[in-house]
């Protein structure tokens, strides 16, 4: 099979689409035919080595849309569902960006029925992240949230989610993006001019740090995107980096808000499994509304 992986650390043009043994699922495992999977920013960064792995073929991909192909012992999936799930792992042989993949039969969920596999593929890894960011948050019914990078995957994803949950939410984008993110769900639109410690809860997609941290009200609650970097407590500020961890009940659960209408998947661009490179370099060059998608 196909599959797109990095041997070696650098841009766009580090990415190599190679020819891969079929893996095989173990117990508790399956199998998936990868029909779509999403190109996301840790991508970039196992591709550029901020994650390590050097003098390893590093496969790429968190992010997966398909059927099931094959199952291994101890497991409730069927060959023939169709079915989204993360692939979890910065440094692994083989991800998503594959035309087969193998995932924990826990990490999977069953495809929405409202959307395509290119939309589907969208979800999992960002909705996730936005789901678990606002568990740590844990911001009640009619509290205030901002939403830093709310026009981005996981900021749009958070809007919906919060708006959803009762929650009055902040959108904090680029001028352009103000009537995208109202349609998500944010009551309030904002471009940079913030009140110091005006909201009960923020949470920083945008990767604000310390200046988002000031916008958080004594004794609210803040909650950053990249794992172990939140900025130290202050004020009794109960800070935290959400660490995505694969849930296919969760999953799951954002599926059917994706059903239900609650969750919008975008999609920027589609792109061919074999022309991994140009979609690597599209997302190097920013503004990108949506996910890149990669299609075997």
């Amino acid at each position: 099979m196909r599959a797109a992986v990095v041997t070696s650390f650098g841009g766009p043009e580090a990415v190599r689409v190679v020819e891969a043994e079929v893996p095989e699922p173990a117990a508790r495992q399956v199998r998936i035919k990868v029909a779509a999977a999403a190109l996301n920013p840790v991508d970039a960064g196992v591709r550029e080595g901020v994650f390590g792995g050097a003098g390893k073929a590093i496969g790429l991909g968190w992010d997966v849309a398909g059927t099931v192909d094959a199952t291994g012992p101890a497991t409730a999936w069927s060959v023939g569902d169709e079915v989204v799930a993360l692939d979890h792992g910065l440094v692994k042989p083989l991800g998503t960006h594959a035309e087969y993949v193998v995932v924990p039969a826990d990490a999977v969920a069953r495809a929405p029925r409202t959307a395509d596999v290119v939309h589907a593929a969208t979800l999992p890894l960002n909705a996730l992240t936005a789901a678990q960011a606002l568990d740590l948050l844990a911001v009640p019914e009619g509290g205030s949230l901002l939403v830093t990078g709310a026009a981005g995957a996981v900021g749009g994803y958070a809007v919906q989610l919060a708006a959803h949950r009762g929650i009055g939410v902040t959108a904090l984008a680029r001028e352009d993006d103000e009537e995208l993110v109202r349609s998500l769900g944010a009551a309030r639109f904002t471009v940079g001019v913030v009140e110091a410690g005006g909201f009960d809860a923020v949470l920083d997609a945008a990767v604000l740090g310390e200046r988002a941290l000031a916008w958080v009200r004594d004794g609210g609650a803040y909650a950053g995107v990249i794992p172990r970097a939140a900025p130290a407590s202050e004020r009794g500020v109960r800070t935290a980096a959400v660490e995505v961890a694969a849930d296919g009940a969760r999953l799951a659960e954002l599926v059917r808000l994706v059903d239900e209408g609650v969750l919008t998947l975008r999609v920027a661009e589609v792109f061919a499994l074999a022309d991994a490179v140009k979609a690597h370099a599209r997302l190097a060059e920013g503004g990108v509304r949506g996910r890149l998608v990669l299609v075997p």
